[in-house]
Parts: C-alpha cells; sequence; structure tokens
C-alpha cells in the first residue's frame, strides 16, 4: 500500500464520521428521538412532542461538540458514576500518552526511518508505507540508537503517568466508599454452598450457624429461591394488582421489610386481609414445606457493622472450603439473581466448560481472519478469486479492496464477539452484573488482542499459526519481522473500526431503527419502556486497549498510525463524555473497578514492544541498542509489582481501618437503626415488583429522589435510589 491508498481510506472514513456527525446533530434535535439521545432524561421525566416546526431543527450545529468539551469531571460522576469517570480517565490518559509518543516518534523517528537508506524516493502520494517503518534503515545504522531513546522517553512517560492515575482512582474510589450514604453491601455477606439437612431448612441452617459463630455481629438473613418460583410470584403480583394497591403505597417508599420475599407460601391471600394480616406473617422460619423445597442453598446474611461483614466474607468459615463459601455481597442493584440459585460446587465446572468454549471460538475465529489477510494482498486475492484480476487493474477498486475492505468486513466479525463472550460470562456463575461486565471485558480483551493483533501480524495459513505454539522462542523475532509489515493493516483498522465505530455509537443505529419503527411503522402511541442502556464497558475498553497495543508496538516501528490515533482518542473524548451525560444509565456502580484491568493492558502493551523493540534492533545489526533496552523491560516489570502492591489490593478489598471509621461514625450518629431496618428490604428478590405495582411511573424509573430538568439539551442526572447518593462528597483528582 502507498500513502495515496492510505489517503484513500482516510477520505471514505472522514466522510462517513462528517455525514455521521452531522446527521446525528439534526436527528437529536427532533422531539420524537427523545429516548434514543436523551435517554437519561427521558425516563425520568418524558419529553413532550409539542416543539413547534422551526428550520434550525434540520441544520446541522456543532453545539453538542461544545456542551460536550465544557462538561466537568464533576458533571461526568453526577451522570455516570465513578465508573464513567474512570473510562472518561482512560481515553484521556490515551490522549496524553500518544501526545507524547507522537511528538518523539513523529519528529525524531520518522525522519530517520524516511531517509535511512541512500534512495530515490518518489513523489509523496506514490510513496509505500514501507519507507515509513523501520525496516527502511540500514542495517547497523547508527541512527537506530533514536529508536532506543524514543522508546526510553516513552516508557518513563507511560510509568509516571499511570502511577499518577491509579493514584488519584485510588483517592477517589475510597472517597466513594467514606463519603456516600452507608451502602447496604457493606453490611451484607452472599453465602453459598450451605449443607443440606433432613432435619429443618436451609434457613434454619443459616440461622443456626451465624448465631452461633457470630452471636454479637449477627443481625438477620435472607434466603434466595428458585428463578422459576420468583418469576411464578411475579405473575401472581401482577394478577392480585388492584388488591396490593391500597396495601402497596403505604410502604413502597418507606425503609421496611419485604413481606413478598419473607412470607408464606399464601402471601397473596394474606393480602386480602389488610396489612396487619401481612405483618403478622414475616418469619422466614414459618415456611411451607413445598416452599422450602424451593429454596436455594445460598443466602444474604446481615451484620451489624461493616468490619465484621468484611470479617465474615473474608474468613474460612469451614474445614470444607466447599460448604459456607462467604464473600461481600454486590449492590442490590448490581445483584444478578438467576445466577445465585447455581450450586457453588458447579461453579469450577461452569468456569472449565467456559474456558474451553472460548478457546474453541478463539481457534474457530482464525479462518476470518485468515480470509481478511488475504485480501490485503492483491496476489493472494487473484489466486483465490480469478475472475476478479481485471476489476483490481482499476486504481481506485484495487485501493478500496486491498485498503478499505479488509478492515471492514473484520469489524463486521467482530461485533459478534462481545454478545458471545457476555453470554459466556453469565453461563460462568458470576453473581453480579458488574462481576458479569468485567469477566466479559477481559474475555473480549484476550480475544481482540489475539485475533486482531498476533494472528494478523502472524498471518498465513490455520497450520502455520498453529505452529507459533511449538516455536514459542522464535515468537519475538517473528513479530519483529512481521509488525512493521503490517502496520498499513493497523492503521486502516484504526480508521475504520475506530472513527467509523466512534460515529455509529454516536448515531445510536440500532435504537434509532427501533424508534421510527415503533413510530412511523407500527404508529404506537404507548411511550417506549425498558430503554435505558448501561455503558458498554466490555466493548469500548478493550477497543481502547487494543488500540493502546497498536500504538505502543507500532510507535517507532511505524510513526505513521500515530496522528491517526490520536485524532480517534479525541473524537472518543467528545463522543463518549455526550454518551454519558445523555444516553447512557448507571444502574450499579461497581467504583472503577475496571481500572486495574486497564493498567494491566497497558504493561503487557509496553512490555511486548519493548521485547518487539530488542528483537527487531538485534536483526538490524545493533547489539548496544538491542542491549540498552533490556533494562526498560526489567523496569517496566517492577514497576507493575511495585503498583500491584501499593494500589490492587484497594481494588480487591476494602480497608478495615477505613470501615471501622465509618462504623463509629455512624454509631455516634445513630444511624444503626435505620440501617438495619434498610438490609431486609434492599435484598428483597422480589424487589422489580413493586416497580410494576408502582402508581407513578416517575417513582417506578428513578426512585423518590428524582431529579428534573426543563433545558431540553442539558444533561441530567437519573438518581438510582442509593447508587448515587453520595457522589458529590468525592473529590476528583485532576
Amino acid at each position: 500500500m502507498d500513502v495515496a491508498d492510505l489517503l484513500t481510506s482516510a477520505g471514505i472514513n472522514i466522510s462517513v464520521c462528517v455525514v455521521a456527525f452531522s446527521l446525528y446533530s439534526v436527528l437529536r434535535k427532533q422531539p420524537s428521538n427523545a429516548c434514543v439521545y436523551f435517554t437519561r432524561r427521558y425516563i425520568s421525566e418524558p419529553i413532550r412532542h409539542d416543539d413547534p416546526f422551526s428550520l434550525h431543527r434540520f441544520v446541522p450545529s456543532a453545539g453538542w461538540i461544545m456542551q460536550a468539551w465544557r462538561a466537568t469531571d464533576e458533571e461526568i460522576l453526577e451522570a455516570g458514576g465513578i465508573d464513567a469517570v474512570v473510562f472518561m480517565r482512560i481515553v484521556v490518559l490515551s490522549i496524553r500518552i500518544f501526545i507524547i509518543a507522537a511528538v518523539i516518534c513523529v519528529f525524531l523517528v520518522l525522519p530517520v526511518n524516511y531517509y535511512g537508506k541512500d534512495m530515490e524516493h518518489k513523489n509523496f502520494r506514490f510513496e509505500s508505507i514501507d519507507v515509513f517503518t523501520i525496516g527502511n534503515v540500514e542495517e547497523g545504522s547508527k541512527w537506530l540508537w533514536a529508536h532506543c531513546l524514543a522508546l526510553y522517553i516513552i516508557t518513563c512517560a507511560v510509568c509516571v503517568l499511570l502511577y499518577l492515575e491509579y493514584k488519584s482512582i485510588t483517592k477517589m474510589r475510597l472517597a466513594h466508599i467514606t463519603g456516600s450514604h452507608p451502602n447496604p453491601s457493606h453490611f451484607t455477606v452472599l453465602v453459598r454452598g450451605i449443607p443440606w439437612s433432613q432435619d429443618h431448612s436451609y434457613s434454619k441452617s443459616v440461622e443456626s450457624f451465624f448465631s452461633t459463630y457470630y452471636p454479637d455481629t449477627y443481625v438477620d438473613h435472607q434466603m434466595i429461591y428458585r428463578p422459576s418460583t420468583v418469576h411464578k410470584l411475579k405473575k401472581d403480583a401482577k394478577k392480585m394488582y388492584r388488591i396490593l394497591r391500597p396495601v402497596e403505597t403505604e410502604y413502597v417508599r418507606g425503609d421496611k421489610p419485604c413481606y413478598l420475599c419473607g412470607g408464606t407460601a399464601h402471601t397473596f391471600k394474606l393480602l386480602q386481609n389488610g396489612e396487619d394480616g401481612i405483618r403478622s406473617q414475616t418469619s422466614i422460619d414459618e415456611l411451607h414445606p413445598t416452599q422450602i423445597e424451593k429454596e436455594c442453598p445460598a443466602a444474604f446474611v446481615f451484620f451489624k457493622n461493616r468490619y465484621a461483614a468484611v470479617v465474615a466474607a473474608q474468613v474460612l468459615q469451614s474445614s470444607n472450603p466447599m460448604l459456607w463459601v462467604t464473600q461481600l455481597a454486590p449492590e442490590p442493584h448490581d445483584v444478578y439473581w438467576s445466577n445465585l440459585g447455581i450450586p457453588y460446587k458447579q461453579v469450577w465446572v461452569r468456569k472449565i466448560v467456559v474456558l474451553l468454549i472460548a478457546l474453541a471460538f478463539v481457534f474457530v475465529f482464525l479462518f476470518p481472519v485468515t480470509l481478511v489477510q488475504g485480501l490485503t494482498h492483491p496476489h493472494v486475492l487473484t489466486r483465490w478469486f480469478p475472475q476478479i484480476k481485471e476489476v483490481l487493474k482499476l486504481q481506485f477498486l484495487n485501493r478500496l479492496v486491498t485498503g478499505y475492505l479488509p478492515s471492514v468486513i473484520l469489524i463486521l466479525f467482530l461485533y459478534t464477539v462481545p454478545p458471545i463472550m457476555m453470554l459466556l460470562s453469565r453461563i460462568e456463575g458470576n453473581v453480579s452484573r458488574s462481576d458479569r461486565k468485567r469477566s466479559a471485558c477481559i474475555k473480549v480483551l484476550y480475544f481482540t488482542i489475539w485475533n486482531v493483533f498476533f494472528v494478523n501480524v502472524l498471518s498465513g495459513s490455520f497450520i502455520n499459526q498453529m505452529s507459533i505454539f511449538s516455536q514459542i522462542k522464535e515468537l519475538p523475532m517473528m513479530l519483529a519481522k512481521q509488525v512493521p509489515t503490517q502496520a498499513t493493516f493497523f492503521t486502516t483498522y484504526v480508521l475504520s473500526s475506530g472513527w467509523a465505530s466512534l460515529a455509529f455509537e454516536l448515531i445510536q443505529l440500532f435504537a434509532l431503527i427501533c424508534n421510527i419503527l415503533r413510530r412511523f411503522i407500527l404508529r404506537s402511541k404507548k411511550e417506549p419502556t425498558n430503554i435505558a442502556l448501561t455503558f458498554p464497558h466490555h466493548t469500548e475498553i478493550p477497543r481502547l486497549l487494543l488500540f493502546g497495543l497498536l500504538g505502543f508496538t507500532l510507535s517507532i516501528l511505524a510513526p505513521i498510525i500515530l496522528p491517526f490515533l490520536l485524532v480517534y482518542f479525541f473524537l472518543a473524548f467528545l463522543v463518549y463524555r455526550n454518551q454519558i451525560l445523555h444516553v447512557y444509565v448507571t444502574k450499579y456502580e461497581s467504583a472503577g473497578q475496571f481500572w486495574p484491568i486497564v493498567h494491566n493492558a497497558t504493561i503487557f502493551s509496553l512490555v511486548l514492544t519493548q521485547v518487539i523493540a530488542v528483537a527487531v534492533l538485534a536483526m538490524k545489526k545493533s547489539p548496544m541498542a538491542s542491549g540498552c533496552t533490556i533494562p526498560l523491560i526489567i523496569i517496566s516489570l517492577l514497576f507493575n509489582e511495585y503498583c500491584r502492591k501499593r494500589f490492587s489490593q484497594v481494588f480487591k478489598r476494602n480497608p478495615a481501618q477505613v470501615l471501622i471509621e465509618m462504623d463509629r461514625r455512624d454509631e455516634q450518629w445513630g444511624k444503626e437503626e435505620g440501617i438495619y431496618n434498610r438490609l431486609r428490604s434492599e435484598y428483597c428478590q422480589l424487589a422489580y415488583i413493586s416497580r410494576d405495582l408502582t402508581i407513578s411511573k416517575d417513582f417506578s424509573v428513578a426512585g423518590p429522589n428524582r431529579q428534573s430538568s426543563t433545558d431540553h439539551n442539558s444533561p441530567q442526572g437519573v438518581n438510582e435510589n442509593s447508587l448515587k447518593q453520595g457522589t458529590h462528597h468525592i473529590k476528583l483528582q485532576k
């Protein structure tokens, strides 16, 4: 590929972005699209479609860009919580790193590569991309020290920026824990692997065990029932709506116990007799025999203080590690109820099965990747399809097929990966939605790094790709030979997968089509439901990290990718801020749990770059420069180990010192009783029934403390019960 081919691909993607951004600026002004582009405000306070017709609604504008640019971190925090702030910091970190890399490599390394050999250069438009890579430098040239120097500067910059970011996000996480209102998950422990007894129910076993071994701190517990039972009760509740309504309106807004989960098998019949009848039948110990059979060997156990819950969650409860397995409970809105009924003994089997399925999927995906690689080479393409030989003689079509089409086809195949990995993470048995999404994020990351980077670099037949594992010692030299030659493909991949994907993310194409079908084809006047989307961390974080990997590995080998990469990150900064402010709704909070994944992936990318650089410099017969690069690998690994010891533990466990101080503060302020009363109702397995039975739609969606807004274009935070409480107490580290 020459520069003209690359510019053709860039021109196509620039056109797509300009059209998509202009179209978005028009579509967002249409009142009928409020549920698509202002979802956060729409579910809190549906926007009326009574705006008068005006010409400005059909004229593209850049107002949304300025609004996204001016938004502060506090507004991002209010709209999307800690996870949204952390995600935007990943984007900002990438911008900072690659600005430094671009300045160093474009002005120092790129001229060295271009003039690395004594040769007559063509017109710039017809120059091959290969002349901008390290492959154009003479063997043994002293100018190879420029690559070593650039790598030292990039490594130092990355380590400093990662350390500052890790420290800042750790402080933010601790501030979220200490500054928010009492979180029920801090007082609750999830217990699985409860042993079966013929003498009494699981509920009796839980009460007996924890009242015996934790007599001073144990408060209460709540059993978990099979999903089929829950669905039946939900159906019964809908049938009894008219009977439940007078009673439900009195206690649904309070911090009173949930009588649905704690009642007998005849709960709904008792509701006919009034509220007094309900209150007299709230003991979970007096269960009907048929309901006892529907109990799962899992329960939520509530403790008097946070420290007691942490101790119970981290201590081995039994001599048999498969029984009485404890962990801190996820937040109420984060609980993935359908997986709580999975017997704990099945979890490790599920993990092994999921791992095998994921590996099989990786190997199956090698075939489309091999096909895509064939498209980048015209001689291979004509060998596969001889009939298109004449077509490829047309210069524009040749550039389109070999420069743009391969990356587009690969992107279409990759769109199938996140849903499959999310399904596998669900089968894996994760007990919280955030854990499921985090597990899917890791799977998608591994998958994309292997299939997009390694398989494309080590391209060839399926048998050749499998031979990598028998020649693992030769892998650095193979990467050193192949990575510079794949610079053109990766550059076009950044253009198509990066720029174009941001354009389609902004348009929200699927939601827009559904809205058009509902309004103009089906002619439905009913307001849409279930339109709230959570931020797709499992797709966007792996994409950012993959581009980071491409930027690191090609920074000194083929710096021509860096300007295109920087444009992607700047566009991502604007697009994602806009989407967080207006589209995505935060239903649960993991308090920055995705950051360790980002840190580890960045270190991996940096070390891989250094290993490839050592091999490349050795191939170029510059042993001194190659040897001087080896200390960078050791420094990076030591830095990663320091960060793991210094910061990562805070993301795995809550510090006892912080929890004890919070317990003492609650004791001084007399908050214990209010917290105890909330625990049982917060972890009600049938809590979503109350949303169906709620009289007010606003309350059912946004909770009693919802906010409102009068500005159609202003970012509107949606209060999801206690998930957002206390976020204003967090001091962002700028």
